[in-house]
């Protein structure tokens, strides 16, 4: 086969994905659980798969399970907690969980590369605050899915759910915390070389590393009708052109400049602001090995929610460690092995206004963003220090994470900052680009199966495919918002995994 830029038939494929991370990864394997017939392409511009927002250092690896997260209740006007997103949230979790069961059923993953279980915690330290998780905590308790979830203010019991975060604090200060046993920590890179390989080794998928999409172009019969995407593609030996009926953008950051490229209408509506984010890391093995849970607090005012203070006990590559952040900063870049030209490249004549309609609306993010940027070393120790007060600064060094960028939508409303993953299809399900960021590698699955279903809905909804995936999720048909169905998807989870509570 020639790198010249030429068409060769071997080259046209049933769908292409691109990007090497979580959002790919899952989607093939779900398109080769449906159709195993199908000639699946996957191109990284890297060098080898989830180097990017999918890599274990560079995203928080919380199992977002709405467990802990406070940005996902806020509190509302009436003084009660908004619920919903929580627990679609969770609901959506226990997919990924149920997915990842029956793959490691039949051998396809091994749990312990990728999961491990550690108690989520959110806690609080003002009278206000300590008021609204009061009233989060009600509620939540209430329902099936957080029906387990525990809530105490005494010190002693505190001192043995967090003891990092309670050792020598100020016995004065009033602090209070929930806390659910059932939390995870998961090694998103981990789960998605797992994912990848298998397919790779069978031959089912092909994947191209160190290749770059530089085009993407609809063709058109002479009556204007459309037909194949066609992808050129850029390696280190030249130009290629590969042909497709589906392309999958899954890029993280680097989606919205190449759905920009493909032209399709729906495009226009997006613009996208980066976010670049810095952790404090503790690999001090005897020290990590104190922090069994991952401790959420609550954000600062007009801080953007990837910006939610925690102290995490992590795994990352199979080894124990600590981080705290992230502390919030800016890059152009798109991608954090991007370039200083992603964000001005992407301002159009359509997304221009929202961007800046963004700005005029969310001045105490702006705001937010310029004092994390003006914070020293020090400043930013202290805040962990606020969270665990004994911490020493020798103990700790720091690392980039990875980059976000958060999704700006265009509506009839003016610009909107629009939170979580953004799927964002053309009218006749031929291309479909995922925009935006947490928790989408933890919702992976239900993300995809709404791709699937309206970009593939007549295969979708065929007796086959709907057999396949009655295998895959047993509980696909029911509602797990039935608390017999979440139960009965917990119980078969806990026993695959490895898990309890």
């Amino acid at each position: 086969m020639q790198n010249d830029g030429s068409f060769h038939a071997e080259d046209r494929y049933d769908a292409i994905l691109v990007g090497a991370g979580i959002m790919s990864a899952t989607f093939a394997v779900l398109l080769h659980e449906l159709d195993p017939q199908l000639r699946l392409l996957l191109v990284e511009r890297l060098e080898a798969p989830a180097l990017e927002s999918s890599a274990a250092a560079n995203n928080a690896g919380t199992g977002h399970a709405a467990n802990c997260e406070l940005n996902y209740t806020p509190m509302q006007v009436d003084g009660q907690v908004a619920v919903e997103k929580a627990v679609a949230i969770n609901a959506a979790f226990e997919r990924s969980l149920e997915f990842w069961s029956s793959l490691t059923e039949r051998g396809f993953l091994k749990s312990t590369d990728f999961l491990h279980q550690t108690a989520h915690i959110s806690v609080v330290w003002s009278r206000d605050n300590i008021a609204f998780l009061r009233q989060r905590f009600a509620q939540l308790k209430e329902l099936p899915a957080f029906s387990r979830m525990r809530w105490s203010e005494n010190r002693q019991e505190l001192a043995g759910w967090m003891p990092l975060v309670m050792e020598g604090r100020d016995p004065g200060q009033a602090i209070a915390a929930n806390r659910i046993e059932r939390g995870t920590d998961v090694d998103f890179g981990a789960l998605t070389r797992a994912y990848l390989l298998p397919l790779q080794t069978s031959g089912a998928l092909t994947v191209r590393y160190g290749t770059a999409v530089s085009n993407l172009k609809r063709l058109r019969r002479p009556d204007m009708t459309e037909t194949d995407w066609r992808v050129i593609t850029n390696d280190a030996f030249g130009q290629r052109e590969v042909r497709t009926p589906f392309v999958f953008l899954g890029a993280g950051g680097g989606t919205l400049p190449l759905l920009q490229c493909s032209g399709i209408p729906e495009s226009r509506d997006f613009a996208g602001f980066p976010i670049s984010g810095l952790w404090l890391v503790c690999d001090d093995f005897a020290l990590a090995g104190q922090q069994q849970a991952k401790v959420y607090g609550k954000a600062a005012v007009g801080a953007p929610p990837m910006s939610v203070p925690h102290l995490d006990t992590r795994w990352i590559n199979g080894k124990r460690s600590l981080l705290f952040g992230p502390f919030a900063g800016f890059s152009s870049k798109f991608l954090k092995r991007g370039s200083l030209l992603d964000w001005p490249a992407s301002v159009r004549p359509t997304n221009l206004l929202p961007m800046l309609q963004v700005g005029i609306t969310n001045i105490g993010l702006v705001r937010y963003l310029i004092n994390q940027l003006l914070q020293s070393p020090e400043q930013r120790f202290a805040a962990l220090q606020d969270f665990m007060p004994t911490a020493q600064f020798q103990d700790w060094s720091f690392s980039v994470a990875g980059q976000r960028v958060q999704v700006i939508k265009d509506s009839k409303a003016g610009g909107q900052l629009q939170l979580g993953t953004e799927i964002v299809a053309a009218n006749d399900g031929s291309l479909v680009a995922l925009l935006g960021a947490s928790p989408g590698a933890s919702t992976a699955v239900t993300i995809m199966l709404e791709v699937l279903q309206r970009c593939f809905s007549e295969r979708f909804a065929s007796a086959a495919w709907q057999e396949r995936l009655s295998a895959l999720l047993p509980s696909f048909h029911a509602n797990p918002l039935n608390p017999d169905v979440l139960w009965s998807m917990r119980e078969r989870s806990n026993t695959m995994l490895g898990l309890s509570g």
